[in-house]
């Protein structure tokens, strides 16, 4: 009752469970981590493992997913979780600009948090991001896919079953009938009815785009179309499906890594013309 009454009336973000936060005294960079539908942060520690020790790592939760909360009621678009993300960061008393990182349905929440929140990010790195043109009949088979899924979850959960018996999706990947109304409202607010594609082209920051060549669920022509219009953009192809596995791991942490690097010209410079605080 008192959940409801904060969270969904007053409109108070849920702060999300925070999967690993790794720190170090003198970090350079602070690099934080979305996990995609039907994960959670535990899809990142293969990535954690790899990167630099000075490189400080936040991987959070997304809501309804892992150990964050999982309210009935809630809308679960990219804006609810974006407050989410916000509200968690600012309860970690975390300033400065940061190196969001985000995983399919996690790439649409970095989206939404640069578009919202521009002032604490440094960069991007969206891995592969299903961004759809609304507008276009390009789209109609994965759309299709989705839909099917949102209609019939019960034949959802068999295939999912299966997936996680057979290793075909991340070791992270979690989907049952506790986690499925959650699953199936994010699939239709945040995936199916997104504003992502449009928005990315307008940020004004570095992005990275990772795109597997062998992945089903995101068009390479909708990635393209980013990289023509933003010229801060640009998109990385390599062999590889959808889930962060495999060869995906080293990618990520290159990306990480090139995103991380401080200039040789900057090094001595103090950082405080950099450092921004969070605002709600």
């Amino acid at each position: 009752m008192l959940d409801t009454l904060i969270h969904r009336w007053l409109r108070v973000p849920y702060q999300l469970h925070v999967h690993a936060h790794r720190t170090s005294k003198r970090h350079r960079r602070t690099v934080v981590l979305l996990h995609g539908l039907g994960n959670s942060g535990a899809a990142w520690d293969e990535v954690i493992e790899k990167l630099e020790p000075n490189i400080r790592v936040i991987s959070l939760d997304l809501l309804g997913f892992g150990n964050s909360p999982r309210p009935t009621w809630a809308v679960y678009n990219v804006r609810t979780q974006a407050r989410s993300v916000i509200a968690t960061l600012l309860s970690l008393r975390l300033s400065g600009r940061v190196i969001l990182v985000g995983h399919s349905l996690g790439g649409l929440v970095s989206i939404e948090v640069a578009k919202r929140y521009p002032l604490i990010i440094r960069s991007l790195i969206l891995c592969s991001p299903p961004l759809y043109d609304q507008s276009s009949d390009s789209n109609l088979l994965i759309k299709s896919a989705f839909r099917r899924a949102k209609r019939h979850p019960e034949r959802f959960l068999r295939l999912a079953a299966i997936a996680m018996k057979y290793n075909l999706v991340n070791k992270s990947f979690r989907v049952s009938d506790e986690n499925i109304e959650p699953y199936m409202a994010t699939l239709g607010a945040s995936i199916l009815n997104q504003t992502s594609l449009d928005d990315v082209k307008k940020l004004n920051k570095p992005i990275t785009i990772l795109f597997g060549t062998v992945d089903p669920w995101v068009k390479k022509r909708n990635l393209k179309s980013v990289i023509k219009a933003n010229p801060r953009a640009e998109l990385r192809v390599f062999l590889a499906s959808h889930e962060i596995r495999g060869p995906y791991v080293q990618q990520v942490v290159k990306a990480i890594a090139d995103a991380a690097r401080v200039p040789s010209k900057l090094r001595a410079i103090v950082s405080k013309n950099e450092r921004y605080q969070l605002k709600p």
